[in-house]
């Protein structure tokens, strides 16, 4: 019979503990996992990305409830440890007892909470878990956030809420960032950067007291100085403790945290502990690699096997709100050092090496870290560096005369060399995979968990399968439209510009297209390139569009049709809705009010579309375009005219906006919303462009989303007039059409292009009016309602029942 084994803890260091002791042997223990927490592992070091909108919780999961129970373990998520009893070997959870052979300790670490007075009031939050991220999440535009705590995690909490438009400070008492990875001029670079997000930071800056509104919610920060940083949130991120409180119960030796022997194992034979939660040598541990080398020890110890966890000197590689950072050893000042330093301003990079007689002892990058892995190599091994010293600085591949083949950096590289941080993963390993069959990135992922993690490491491992398999590996290419053509989404837009390709068949002939006449795929997003470049030259071709486009209504499950007249902003008449009314009697449609503010008639068919479209024009009603990739709907509250809380006119904002855009054809629907004030009861903070109105003008943020995805907006630009709201929307939306891939919603465009590329864009007034222009262009030719075509008598014949059905069938 299997022993028992508990696990206490879901964290990153017991999921890999997990992964090596059930590959090594399954049937080994019958296991029980305790967490806290109500969910399996997931992968901490992606909190940041899931905060800025760039992942999911889904995507960073690394350990769910199916892959526990799909190895045969017990899982009791939810549930603390309330005691452990090593006498007895028995855990008591909250809702009973369980015996055990074995017991591994994973609890992790608790945050610090500076025992500031007002510290436990509302709305003063840790930055630890996915609660606290989601509460960060919820803050959004025109809140506003303060972090306690200028290291990784706090700058990470900082620039994840300004990417929703949060107004952020971060207070720092030290003198610069980050103080214990970077040197001062570094420091001061990451402090720009962020600055120029719009983040203000205050180092040297010590805090004093939190204040509290009549509710008992965090109202503000009180600094010594007397300032007060005003907050709807504040966040501490100013360290973790081990937590050892059930190991000290247990009397277990506990100093700082857990203390463990090189084979993880406790004062207490049979108890085992691994992750921040331990002590071994006196060290505790934060970074994840040292976590995952305990790992395998631990399981290793658990199967009866040999194996001793050796700290290492650990070099920081990390990526702080974009900017990549990379220290390594000793980079203090002192007697008998010396530094070699190079600076490149335009390209934000800086470099540091400290050595010390011949040797290298430390080193700090900023903004170009490739070279770490091989620095870190000549710190570890204490290597000698007397004949490199004129260009140690620019890296391996300058070594030995002029500049080598781009390779050379990682082929200087030892077997030994780490790669993968996060995970451990040597460049040797990494090779070793390569040799026994992984050709691809994604094959040495899944072999050896390298970019597996936080992923700063990629461009490494590739260089390195580019270095091993040489000409049997490329890079992977852009992936292509389709089946018809190599080329990428970007190459076609590209291509159509410079070679001033107008029609589809110049698009065929001239690209190389492989099929006569593109096909349902390419053909849509082909034609939308040409219409949104050459608006005055090409003529939209119906047959490239699909189904519910071609018919200017959509399709629904039984075959008939959905019609949806525009209502300006949300807005109706008497008259509009007793047509709308009649229509719907007429023709025996279902009505259904939409969240975009607008009636939909469900269940039209198809040959009653021209007449339902001509009865709804004689009303004066055009089409809501609630079918195309273009723009939808405006949703508006009533803003100033009605609300007592309006601040501005908000509805009359949503109209202009609405009678400006409309009928514009985009990459992907797109959706907007303007609220009156903050309560922003027009969601506009999910749109693709929100804009809410303040006492000072309007605040525009764009990229939301709230289909399959959920994101707020990121703002844009703050400004004081409407006409300025309606130029900076008009001229977002035209960079969107003009570089967007077809298919691609605005976030997702924003995602790849970066928000900085699209302020500085429009912040160009030249450019920005130019933009304006273009989509006006455009406007005039398209901006006609297709309602009114499709009721003229000839085009009416096209939707008797019998027409379309073979186009319709291919779709």
């Amino acid at each position: 019979m299997a022993k028992k084994l508990i696990v206490i803890g879901a964290g990153m260091a017991s999921g890999r503990m997990l992964e090596h002791l059930i590959d090594a042997n399954p049937d080994a223990y019958d296991i029980t996992l305790f967490n806290a927490e109500p969910r399996g592992n997931y992968n901490r070091l992606m909190l940041s990305p899931v905060l800025s909108g760039e992942k999911t919780y889904e995507e960073i999961v690394t350990h769910d409830a199916a892959w526990y129970e799909e190895r045969g373990v017990t899982c009791r998520f939810g549930e603390k440890v309330v005691a452990i009893d090593t006498e007895k070997k028995v855990v008591t959870g909250e809702k009973g007892a369980l015996p055990y052979d074995k017991l591994v300790i994973a609890t992790g670490s608790n945050p610090f909470i500076i025992p500031l007075p007002g510290h436990d009031l509302q709305g003063v939050i840790p930055y630890r878990d996915l609660e606290d991220t989601e509460a960060m999440m919820a803050l959004g535009a025109g809140k506003r956030a303060v972090v306690i705590g200028g290291g990784l995690l706090g700058l990470e909490a900082a620039a994840g809420m300004a990417a929703r438009g949060t107004e952020v400070d971060v207070v720092h008492i030290m003198g610069h960032l980050m103080e214990r990875q970077l040197d001062e001029a570094a420091g001061y670079l990451l402090r720009r950067s962020l600055t120029e997000k719009g983040i203000r930071v205050h180092c040297k800056a010590n805090s004093k007291q939190i204040l509290s509104d009549a509710n008992g919610h965090v109202r503000a920060l009180q600094l010594d100085d007397g300032t007060e940083l005003p907050c709807d949130l504040l966040v501490m991120a100013v360290g973790i403790r081990p937590s050892t409180a059930l190991g000290k119960e247990a009397g277990l030796e506990v100093n700082r945290g857990i203390v463990v022997d090189d084979h993880m194992v406790t004062s207490n034979p049979d108890v085992l502990a691994l992750g921040e939660c331990v002590e071994h040598a006196g060290a505790i541990f934060g970074l994840v690699a040292p976590l995952y080398d305990q790992a395998k020890v631990l399981a290793k110890t658990l199967l009866g096997e040999e194996a001793r966890f050796v700290q290492k000197e650990v070099a920081t590689k990390l990526k702080v709100t974009g900017c990549d950072l990379f220290s390594a050893g000793d980079f203090a000042e002192g007697e008998g050092r010396e530094d070699i330093v190079f600076r490149d301003p335009a390209r934000g990079v800086y470099k540091r090496l400290i050595l010390e007689g011949n040797r290298l002892i430390g080193a700090v990058m900023y903004g170009d870290t490739a070279d770490g892995a091989w620095f870190h190599g000549l710190i570890k091994d204490a290597t000698e560096v007397e004949e490199m010293r004129e260009t140690l600085i620019f890296g391996p591949a300058y070594q030995g005369g002029a500049a080598a083949d781009p390779m050379a950096a990682v082929a200087a590289l030892p077997r030994d060399a780490e790669i993968c941080g996060c995970n451990g993963v040597c460049k040797g390993q990494i090779e070793d995979a390569i040799n026994a069959g992984a050709g691809d990135l994604g094959a040495v992922r899944a072999t050896t968990k390298a970019s597996a993690s936080c992923g700063t490491c990629t461009g490494l491992v590739e260089q390195i399968l580019g270095a091993t398999l040489g000409d049997d590996f490329v890079i992977p290419a852009a992936q292509s439209v389709c089946g018809c053509t190599d080329l990428s989404h970007e190459d076609v837009r590209r291509l159509i510009k410079s070679q001033e390709l107008k029609s589809q068949e110049a698009v065929w002939q001239e690209l190389g297209w492989t099929t006569r006449n593109g096909c349902h795929v390419c053909r849509p997003a082909v034609n939308f390139y040409l219409l949104a470049d050459w608006p005055l030259d090409y003529v939209d071709d119906p047959q490239s569009r699909f189904v519910n486009e071609r018919n200017h209504a959509n399709i629904q499950k039984d075959g008939t049709y959905s019609v949806m007249p525009r209502m300006w902003g949300g807005m109706t008449t008497p008259q509009e809705l007793m047509a709308i009314a009649q229509a719907a009697e007429k023709y025996a449609a279902t009505e259904k009010v939409t969240g975009g503010q607008r009636i939909d008639l469900l269940g039209v068919k198809k040959e009653d579309l021209p007449a339902i479209w001509h009865d709804l024009n004689e009303a004066g009603m055009v089409s809501g375009h609630a079918y195309t990739k273009g723009l939808r709907t405006v949703k508006t509250c009533v803003g100033s005219e009605w609300c007592r809380f309006g601040t501005q006119d908000s509805t009359g904002l949503g109209i202009a906006l609405e009678r400006r855009l409309w009928g514009s054809w985009t990459p992907h629907k797109v959706k907007l919303g303007v609220s009156g004030c903050p309560r922003n009861c027009a969601e506009a903070t999910c749109k693709d462009v929100g804009i809410v109105c303040v006492d000072s003008g309007f605040q525009i943020g764009v990229a939301g989303a709230a289909g399959m995805d959920v994101k707020e907006t990121e703002r844009l630009v703050d400004v004081p007039t409407e006409q300025e709201a309606i130029e900076w929307t008009v001229a977002f939306v035209q960079l969107y059409r003009e570089h967007a891939k077809y298919l691609d919603r605005p976030y997702k465009w924003v995602a790849k292009v970066g928000l900085d590329w699209v302020k500085e864009t429009l912040a160009d007034a030249a450019e920005r009016q130019a933009l304006v222009e273009r989509f006006d262009l455009s406007q005039s030719v398209y901006q006609k309602d297709p309602w009114a075509e499709r009721a003229k008598p000839e085009v009416a014949r096209r939707f008797h029942p019998l027409a379309d059905l073979t186009l319709e069938a291919a779709e």
